[in-house]
């Protein structure tokens, strides 16, 4: 089931879990919370979106989502598998074939979308015609061709099966992967392949028709590999130039992304074929906070960012709205006349609340009641998705200047009564381990801290375990210098002797009590050997 686990994971970022049982805060680049439990009397309970992991500092517990609903609802890991791959849609019976099955099935797709963009781009060379329109028309280069991996999908009915199938592929395989039609042919024809690209590889096509033809462009299904809700374009290619820069710009197309690469500006991703999503922008929050939006201005694009900002909610994201294309109607036709001019509209952003209240006076008449008060309810709707107390009364008394009246009116005209976040139960009890949490600590400055020389205490090797190693590490430690984190080392080495010796004697004491009912005293006798030696030790 590993492989369901980590479709999972995909699915449901860590925040959302733990969020239907907590109210998290940021704090940085992480989350706080009170714990669950009720065992803290500060915020204490810390999430890591970004290594996909909780913990629970003054519980001692920590993991993933699937260790956190065990916790929080009292069930076994298979309960929790369920419960979660139902709130995801995932279905568990696709797995049932065993992991080993279904990896081959993946291994299988991902060989045929590489071979299929490596036929792709030498059917590119091949053809003069579709080279003059990819590097002449479409103004790319040989290195943004390369980078992106374009190539040409031949005008032809079976030209690719033929090909995958004299390299072993069934087309039941070839249909798995996206690249066939209903008629057991050939998907894409007469097309501009773009490959979609992630960490792993190709995953899917975006392809734009030559000649004439419907649609457009058409864009691969969803498949074990590609989905469209979590797919960012570019960002493979961005990702470095997104952390240097520390923005990202998205736009609407494909073609946009491509163009912005080769004019400089590699920080632009775009979503594949559907709206931006929750997961999308959570997607590049974790890279970086200052998230600019190159859209249309028209009622589409407004749209499309009244929906960003009420995503964008508690990510703790800062949205922007690019919008001076200089006459052009998008990034790409922007860049066609002048690179420099789209290099600089990037800079000219301004927010995008501003942007989008700017929109609604254009379109309303605010000289008249009706459109007074059209205008106060479209703003007073926007402004509820502003978290931030401080930034949205600057907005309200800036809508309510606009309309010559007072905050109180306008909130009374709007009546956003904002109901608090219903929290589900916590359906368990977590006593605090201390053992637990000393080892952790203990564990995290061997790990992270750079620390040797301890014995008794195993080195953890799970992924998940050690990522929550590094969080406690970072929370607790991430300032200690080398001199203090060894001292703190033994003194933890102590206390978990210590502790674990408390924890074993307690243990046996049930033990003897359970031997001494019983009346066998010969196992009660060896109990109570082992209780002294452990109290001696103390």
């Amino acid at each position: 089931m590993e492989d369901a686990k980590e479709e999972i994971r995909a699915r449901l970022p860590v925040e959302d879990v733990v969020g239907q049982y907590i109210e998290l805060k940021r704090a940085g680049r992480s989350l706080k919370g009170r714990s669950p439990w009720g065992v803290d009397k500060t915020p204490s309970f810390m999430v890591s979106p970004e290594k996909g992991i909780w913990h629970d500092f003054s519980a001692n517990k920590g993991g993933d989502i699937f260790s956190f609903i065990m916790e929080v609802e009292g069930v076994s890991f298979r309960e929790a598998l369920e419960k979660l791959a139902t709130q995801a849609g995932v279905e568990l019976k696709k797995y049932g074939g065993g992991d080993k099955k279904l990896a081959e099935r993946k291994r299988r797709m991902k060989e045929i979308l590489e071979l299929s963009c490596r036929y792709y781009q030498f059917c590119l060379t091949k053809n003069k015609k579709v080279c003059e329109y990819v590097f002449y028309k479409r103004n790319m280069n040989r290195a943004t061709v390369k980078e992106f991996r374009i190539g040409y999908a031949p005008n032809q009915g079976k030209a690719l099966v033929q090909f995958l199938g004299k390299k072993g592929y069934k087309p039941s395989e070839m249909e798995a992967a996206g690249v066939l039609n209903r008629f057991k042919g050939d998907l894409f024809r007469g097309r501009m392949m773009v490959p979609f690209i992630d960490t792993g590889g190709v995953i899917g096509y975006t392809a734009r028709i030559l000649d004439q033809g419907e649609p457009k462009y058409l864009n691969t299904p969803e498949t074990l590999l590609f989905n469209k809700s979590r797919f960012v374009f570019g960002l493979v290619q961005a990702k470095e130039a997104i952390r240097e820069q520390n923005f990202v710009v998205i736009v609407e197309g494909n073609m946009d992304v491509i163009s912005s690469h080769q004019a400089g500006v590699k920080q632009a991703v775009a979503t594949s074929g559907t709206a931006m999503t929750e997961g999308h922008l959570k997607i590049l929050s974790r890279l970086t906070p200052d998230v600019r939006l190159a859209y249309d201005g028209d009622a589409a694009g407004v749209n499309a960012t009244e929906r960003a900002i009420m995503l964008a909610g508690d990510l703790g994201v800062n949205l922007s709205v690019i919008s001076d294309y200089h006459g052009a109607k998008d990034p790409d036709e922007l860049i066609q006349k002048d690179p420099e001019l789209w290099k600089q509209a990037v800079q000219k952003h301004q927010p995008a609340v501003d942007w989008l209240l700017g929109k609604y006076e254009e379109n309303l008449d605010l000289s008249s009641g009706p459109g007074k008060k059209e205008y106060a309810g479209m703003a007073m709707k926007l402004l509820k998705n502003v978290p931030d107390a401080v930034e949205k009364k600057h907005y309200m008394q800036q809508v309510a200047r606009k309309l010559d009246c007072s905050i109180e009116d306008l909130q009374e005209s709007g009546k956003v009564v904002e109901s608090p976040k219903r929290l589900k139960k916590v359906a368990s009890e977590v006593k605090n381990d201390m053992v637990s949490g000393v080892k952790d600590n203990l564990q995290a400055i061997m790990v992270y801290g750079g620390v040797t020389g301890i014995k008794g205490v195993e080195m953890p090797e799970d992924e998940t375990k050690l990522k929550e190693l590094e969080m406690i590490f970072d929370t607790r430690y991430g300032g200690w210098d080398s001199v203090a984190l060894e001292k703190e080392a033994k003194e933890l080495l102590k206390r978990y002797k210590v502790e674990s010796s408390k924890q074993e004697v307690e243990r046996l004491t049930k033990e003897l009590a359970t031997a001494e009912e019983k009346g066998d005293d010969e196992t009660a006798a060896e109990i109570l050997k082992r209780i002294m030696v452990l109290k001696k030790g103390e």
